[in-house]
């Protein structure tokens, strides 16, 4: 299989890329990145700029893509440049891949998006994801994950407080409030991309807090 993953440097993306190096069925890994990556034998990673993307079989004639792009409103620093990193950049990478044939895409979402969400983060997702929905990919995976955790390069406050008050009143939380672990998030989006089911399909974040990724066919 060749994978792209797209937002590969992330906290979430960072763990697929592991997942894909170290799965012998994936015999080539493509992540566009603004940042360099490790150099490894089955990876290409190619410095791009997500405003004027590649146009180019070489990137995106691929059986799977996995995005995992993904801003918060105080690191974006507006509505605007939120929407671009969370909406118009994973829009974008969809529609080149369509435009090459590619058959699946699973996309990292969030929790409660919906189109009609009276919150811009909620709606922002709901939208994207409707879009997506509209491509017609013979698979489309969409990961809804809470509040991540994991180690990331550079703490976020917000995400700091809101993991620890989430622990602290865990044993009250149903599961799908709880915080969804990186690696778990990596571990649904993978297993999306190497065993596509046919249509669209959620994965919701009490599932990823459980560990088990059997998808809900919408």
């Amino acid at each position: 299989m060749k994978i792209l993953i797209v937002g590969a440097t992330g906290l979430v993306g960072s763990h697929v890329l592991s997942l894909a190096l170290a799965d012998p069925r994936v015999t080539q890994v493509i992540a566009p990145t603004r940042h360099d990556l490790p150099e490894h034998v089955k990876l290409w990673a190619p410095r791009v700029d997500f405003n004027h993307l590649p146009d180019e079989a070489a990137m995106w004639d691929v059986d799977a893509v996995v995005c995992t792009l993904g801003a918060t409103m105080k690191s974006a620093g507006s509505k605007a440049a939120f929407r671009q990193v969370d909406y118009d950049y994973p829009l974008a990478c969809a529609e080149l891949a369509r435009k090459w044939h590619c058959p699946t895409f699973v996309l990292t979402s969030a929790l409660g998006a919906s189109a009609n969400s009276p919150f811009f983060y909620s709606r922002v997702k709901g939208q994207l994801e409707n879009r997506l929905m509209a491509f017609g990919f013979d698979s489309l995976t969409l990961v809804r994950p809470n509040v991540i955790s994991g180690h990331r390069q550079q703490e976020r406050l917000g995400e700091v407080v809101v993991i620890r008050i989430i622990s602290m009143l865990s044993r009250l939380l149903p599961a799908s409030c709880q915080v969804s672990p990186a690696s778990n998030i990596a571990k649904a989006l993978f297993d999306a991309a190497v065993n596509p089911i046919r249509g669209v399909n959620i994965v919701s974040s009490k599932q990823l807090r459980a560990n088990q990724f059997t998808v809900n066919n919408k």
